[in-house]
């Protein structure tokens, strides 16, 4: 089982480049094998909702997509990320099902936020509910219906399918354990922890990043998974300092930052924030331009003025190819305003030029790059499937076909952007710890420099020609 290594990662489901993990692995050998060191396989366990973010359970492969066997396949030639829902089980698992069964004589008693447990007198006053950082215009909970015909409230943060956990009782401490241990034995060289600012609950707070809990419940994963060599990277969609804590900590932490940034750099030809961003950012990051969400907008406060932020959040609609506001709201099942859907290949107006200069951005920032498998391929927005299923965030979750993939990769615009990820998959110059420098350049151009263990890479950029080249060793190995 191959462990974290510093090459770029693709981000996918199971089922989004062929039909399985079968497919998944012929695909990525056939076309992406030098382009890609590691897979963030987005959910594969058996799940009631959220597109696999309801997870039933962790210790089986949903049928659909294979077995064990395809992915500990996988973990020996690429190094693998699963996904761990910290704060939430679904409502299908056997162990809520347990509960309502059985209830008080239930093993899972105490799986579960309970209202009538965690709250002074059983239920939220009104000032408790509005300190709390909810997605739902009321208290977080649903109605839970035991079999013996009694009802109680318990806590559910999101979908009425994921229900929350009550991390700090003996019981979820135990569950923690064996499904950490277990993904570790089975292939995961990253344990991605999935909202899990949201389990950190304390009455009278806004229960989400509640310190010092939130140290005490990552110091508790870290303490399972060092054994074994597994790292965490703490997933969070929030203002910039909160992601800095975490690094300062010693964790893998997410840049969001990223696509917002690199969008307004590119319909405006101006590189003043992202020059700001890419000199604070911490080394030790996964960095991201696209994922199975929308674009973050949220991560961006305090990077971009105000004004910059609302200024490129709107131009994504007149911009962007094929993109509109109605996309991003409840007539297709989003309310994120803190989102916004589209491939970002389109939100460059499917500009290839464009597109490969933010790839080459994103590839010499500091930290670990990630490519979406839509993204990989330079895909553009599937209105089909949008209008198919009604879900806003369907328009960045094209299903590929195996002879679409084929396909795919002839276009220039990808052949390009594998270039540019063999380049930096094997390339020593782009060291975690090695050196980051910009050099001083008028607003619309940017010139990046890595250098590490005697090798040197540069970008030099044109933001308003969108025209780049790459050098390594003095050589230039690559231009648009």
């Amino acid at each position: 089982m191959k462990k974290l290594e510093n090459k770029i990662m693709l981000i996918t489901y199971a089922d989004c480049m062929g039909k399985d993990f079968k497919d998944l692995s012929k695909v990525l050998d056939k076309h992406f094998s030098k382009a890609l060191g590691g897979v963030h396989i987005l959910p594969f366990f058996p799940s009631s909702g959220d597109r696999g973010f309801a997870p039933m359970r962790y210790d089986i492969v949903d049928e659909a997509f294979g077995d064990w066997e395809d992915v500990t396949g996988l973990s020996e030639k690429y190094y693998l990320m699963f996904d761990y829902m910290l704060n939430h089980i679904s409502a299908q698992s056997p162990y809520y099902k347990d509960f309502l069964k059985n209830k008080d004589n239930s093993p899972y008693k105490d799986l579960f936020i309970r209202y009538k447990d965690f709250w002074e007198n059983g239920e939220p006053t009104e000032a408790e509910v509005d300190a709390i950082y909810k997605r739902k215009p009321r208290a977080p909970y649903v109605d839970a219906k035991f079999e013996d015909g009694t009802t109680e409230k318990v806590w559910c943060t999101f979908d009425e399918e994921q229900i929350d956990i009550n991390c700090p009782s003996e019981t979820a401490k135990k569950f923690l354990v064996d499904n950490l241990t277990g993904m570790a034995k089975r292939g995961a060289a990253i344990i991605r922890l999935d909202a899990f600012a949201y389990a950190t609950k304390k009455a009278g707070t806004s229960c989400f990043f509640v310190e010092p809990y939130v140290w005490e419940l990552l110091a508790e994963v870290t303490d399972v998974l060092e054994p074994t060599g597994v790292t965490i990277l703490p997933e969070i969609h929030e203002h910039y300092t909160i992601p800095f804590k975490i690094a300062d900590k010693g964790y893998f932490v997410y840049d969001f930052a990223l696509p917002m940034l690199l969008l307004n750099a590119l319909y405006y030809g101006q590189t003043k924030y992202l020059k700001d961003w890419l000199l604070k950012c911490p080394n030790k990051q996964f960095t991201t331009l696209d994922t199975h969400d929308g674009i973050g907008v949220v991560d961006v406060k305090d990077l971009l003025p105000d004004e910059e932020i609302e200024r490129t959040k709107e131009d994504i609609f007149k911009f962007g190819a094929n993109v509109k506001k109605i996309y991003n709201t409840a007539a297709y099942n989003n309310l994120d305003i803190y989102q916004v859907n589209c491939t970002y290949y389109s939100a460059l107006g499917d500009n290839d030029d464009a597109y490969l200069l933010a790839r080459a951005v994103q590839f010499f920032s500091k930290g670990i790059p990630q490519v979406y498998y839509v993204g990989l391929l330079a895909g553009k927005n599937d209105l089909k499937l949008l209008e198919e299923t009604k879900v806003g965030r369907d328009i960045n979750r094209h299903y590929y076909t195996l002879e679409e993939v084929d396909e795919e990769v002839e276009r220039p615009v990808v052949k390009n952007l594998l270039k540019l990820m063999e380049f930096r998959n094997t390339s020593q110059a782009f060291a975690i710890d090695g050196k980051f420098e910009i050099l001083v350049t008028d607003d619309d151009k940017l010139h990046i420099v890595r250098e590490s263990e005697g090798e040197k890479a540069e970008l030099i950029a044109d933001f308003k020609t969108k025209k780049f080249k790459v050098i390594s060793n003095g050589e230039e190995i690559f231009s648009n």
